[in-house]
């Protein structure tokens, strides 16, 4: 996986003058690893949010098919920014943040189900227990948009998008009496399961706990407009 890119401060004797809890979740970041499906590449992070932040996009790409590596159509996609303020924010409660967006397409009948918006959000929260990562303040939406077709493109199917917008705040362990800094890999990596699941890949073996129950609907790229 590429390397995060995060604002970071250099004195003017050019050394790194980066708060180390930052430094050290960027670290975290690049060492996360994901299922061979999920390609993650760094993005530019956003400069009003936070003093410090980096950021990644992410695609789930069908294997197997005719691209160059083995690669077909895109399943899903995604951002996940992670913020960092020193002086801790009251509605984070806490110095990092973590901001996300899954989105892919269905079929208009798993669209039209009801439970979806639900069932989507239990993925979200689902993933990250099933990674054993601690967090809090969690806050998001579920927005679902469908599409007909007219005209020249009246031959395409109608389809169905869904989007998850979610954040929530990292939290370390206790450790003797005091807080360990949050492992922000494993919430990258759990982000990661989010996204797979969203795009209807089967869980890997190691990772049947992950659905925490809730069984993946069936889902396709839908024909993108010419």
């Amino acid at each position: 996986m590429a390397a995060a890119h995060g604002h970071l401060a250099d004195g003017a004797d050019g050394a790194d003058t980066t708060p180390a809890p930052f430094r050290q979740a960027v670290q975290a970041l690049r060492a996360a690893r994901t299922r061979l499906e999920v390609e993650v590449e760094p993005m530019p992070a956003p400069k009003r949010l936070a003093p410090y932040a980096c950021a990644f996009q992410a695609s789930v790409l069908e294997r197997g098919g005719t691209g160059a590596q083995g690669e077909g159509e895109e399943l899903a996609d995604g951002r996940f920014v992670l913020l960092y303020d020193p002086a801790g924010h009251d509605a984070w409660r806490g110095t990092f943040r973590v901001v996300t967006l899954a989105r892919a397409e269905l079929e208009p009948e798993m669209g039209a189900d009801p439970l979806l918006p639900e069932v989507s959000w239990s993925w979200l929260t689902g993933a990250l227990e099933a990674r054993g990562v601690l967090y809090g303040e969690p806050s998001g939406t579920v927005t679902r948009a469908g599409s007909s077709y007219f005209g020249g493109l009246a031959e395409q199917e109608p389809s169905t998008q869904i989007e998850i917008r979610a954040s929530w705040t990292p939290a370390g362990e206790p450790e003797g009496g005091s807080q360990a800094p949050p492992d922000l890999g494993a919430h990258l990596v759990a982000w990661c399961d989010l996204l797979c699941q969203v795009a209807g890949l089967p869980p890997l073996p190691q990772d049947t706990s992950s659905l925490g129950g809730v069984v993946p609907l069936p889902q396709r790229r839908g024909p993108q407009p010419t």
